[in-house]
């Protein structure tokens, strides 16, 4: 009995050792202990003893009076292999399989490459209309749903049409408020915009540095599409994005 108690409390500092380590923020990347005890449900005794031995294994450094705590080298070690490791395909396939599967409709993958956005991964719809472009289709960033999810977290509206509203197949009026609406509800949504009859729907993702570093869309035929299922799918999209950024190391935030 003595043992499974020792190997539960065993199993409890861990998680609050790690409760520590993710308390750090780009924002806060230093942290006194009175800000940490705000930040993990610990006393002050435990907090000590468990930073103690964190700094011992290089998880966290400590310096200053009073002492302020860092991420320490073990950490960027650990990050590394993770890094190296990281397969953005490899990561977002399940996702995408879900997403076709509730959907059925074309699902795509896309990352921007300077003013334009690529697809890196494509699902085609299993029905006998549909929409496809294919692995390799590249388009101005400033057009369609899946560009415009990722430029309205890149630049403001008003930016945005100043730097690419030429390049937009929308007016400026539409464009502008197109932009404003991908970015209240978090997903963007075109109308037989790039191509007669097609509906567009894409929500962005993020990478661990907390930068855009996609878009997620799903394209079917708006007989399909009614505005109140491109809410539903939209909705559904702006989740499995969510569940991507955090697969790709970025902390969700609400």
């Amino acid at each position: 009995m003595k043992s499974t108690d020792k190997s539960g409390e065993s199993v409890r500092a861990v998680g609050r050792a790690l409760d520590i380590l993710l308390a750090f923020t780009p924002a806060d990347r230093e942290l006194t202990v009175a800000q940490l005890l705000k930040r993990v449900d610990l006393n002050r005794a435990t907090l000590y003893r468990l930073l103690y031995t964190l700094e011992e294994w290089g998880f966290v450094l400590a310096d200053g009076d009073p002492q302020r705590y860092r991420l320490g080298p073990s950490v960027a070690h650990l990050a590394h292999a993770w890094l190296a490791g990281l397969d953005l395909l490899a990561i977002a396939q399940p996702i995408l399989e879900a997403v076709w599967s509730h959907t059925g409709e074309t699902v795509a993958l896309f990352v921007p490459e300077g003013e334009r956005r690529l697809c890196v991964a494509e699902l085609p719809s299993p029905q006998p209309l549909k929409f496809k472009r294919g692995v390799g289709y590249t388009e101005h960033i400033a057009r369609g749903a899946s560009g415009r999810a990722i430029l309205a977290w890149q630049l403001s509206a008003e930016e945005a049409i100043k730097r690419y509203g030429t390049q937009a197949v929308l007016s400026e009026e539409d464009f502008e408020q197109a932009m404003t609406m991908t970015r209240e509800r978090g997903f963007g949504v075109s109308n037989h915009e790039l191509i007669d009859g097609a509906i567009a729907i894409a929500a962005p993702f993020f990478g661990q540095d907390g930068v855009v570093a996609g878009s997620l869309g799903v394209f079917g035929p708006a007989v399909r599409l009614p505005p109140e299922r491109v809410e539903v799918i939209g909705r559904y999209l702006v989740e499995q994005a969510e569940v991507l950024s955090t697969r790709l190391g970025h902390r969700v935030t609400r």
